[in-house]
């Protein structure tokens, strides 16, 4: 039987016309049928009767059992995952938005950290210092030497390494100077010991209050108030002498008969030795300039004429009264 041309073949025309099958299936449109999966009955009983799944038949060849896997469920739109694709990681290099890598703790960083905290004991209780806060303040307190015989330890304390009380972290700066400081008194300190206080050079701003002194004398260890011999305070101020006046109700007899006053670095080289004593270019400098003011003082004093034998014997008591 012929069969015509135009039922039988398609024109060449029509067969460009024809659409490509498709090389990929459309995970969008397509919407396939829900299946539904009926379980197989299974007996959950501990026995080994028929149908259980400890019966010899299912132990023996699981593989038996009957599923049908046409009749699975297959998932509908509600489960299925939106797909985005790989990401470039090249693509987001040049886009900016290189994921961030958390940085690495290095032991040398590590090391670091810990120099920067210091664990002491003070009153039987741990405490931590930051040493980084304090470290231009360091220099506060440094050990001087020894007198007479024995270890018998000479502490300077500088006043004017204190920080500024504007600064805005002032309060803790106190605080970890406060245990620094007590800490390194009992390192320093083996047997009797006396503290000289350097006090010139040191602006208002700068002095310790009263709360600080008062919490210094209460934290230092029995042992250490014990053998403290004399605390000498270097050129003193009238603030410094008001203050310890005030201080006077809550410290002992003993501790208040110890404190010292000296006007001069030459009057206390003339009580210890000088030779490991670290003073500042600052009170240096402030007591060569009050040394001078003394001497052109007296000088005025004897050169005057109208000045009779009372007033010049007055001036003289003054000078040397603590």
């Amino acid at each position: 039987m012929d069969i015509p041309f135009e039922q039988g073949m398609l024109s060449p025309g029509a067969a460009d016309m024809r659409p490509e099958p498709p090389n990929s299936l459309d995970l969008n449109d397509t919407h396939p049928q829900r299946i539904k999966l009926t379980a197989p009955n299974i007996n959950l009983s501990l026995d080994q009767s028929e149908g259980s799944v400890l019966s010899d038949d299912n132990l023996d060849s699981p593989d038996e059992i009957d599923i049908n896997v046409d009749e699975l469920d297959t998932p509908d739109e509600a489960d299925s995952f939106e797909y985005t694709g790989h990401e470039n990681p090249a693509a987001n290099k040049d886009s900016g938005q290189e994921s961030e890598s958390i940085p690495e703790y290095t032991t040398e960083e590590e090391r670091e950290d810990n120099r920067l905290w210091r664990t002491v004991v003070i009153g039987e209780q741990e405490q931590r210092i930051d040493m980084k806060v304090i470290e231009p303040y360091r220099r506060v307190i440094s050990h001087g030497g020894y007198y007479g015989d024995g270890l018998n330890a000479i502490i300077v304390f500088a006043a004017c390494f204190l920080p500024d009380s504007s600064r805005a972290d002032y309060h803790y700066v106190m605080e970890n100077l406060f245990l620094y400081v007590i800490s390194t008194l009992e390192l320093m300190v083996a047997e009797d010991y006396m503290i000289v206080y350097l006090n010139g050079a040191t602006p208002r701003r700068k002095m310790p209050g009263l709360g600080w002194m008062k919490k210094c004398y209460q934290m230092i260890d029995r042992r250490l108030r014990k053998n403290l011999k004399s605390f000498i305070i270097v050129h003193p101020s009238w603030f410094i002498r008001t203050l310890l006046a005030v201080t006077r109700p809550f410290i002992s007899s003993k501790f208040s008969s110890k404190i010292k006053y000296v006007s001069s670095l030459s009057e206390l080289s003339g009580l210890i030795p000088m030779d490991c004593v670290q003073i500042p270019e600052s009170i240096i400098k402030y007591d060569e300039e009050k040394s001078h003011k003394r001497s052109v003082r007296t000088s005025c004093l004897y050169n005057d004429p109208e000045l009779s034998s009372m007033e010049k014997d007055l001036d003289l008591k003054l000078k040397e009264k603590p």
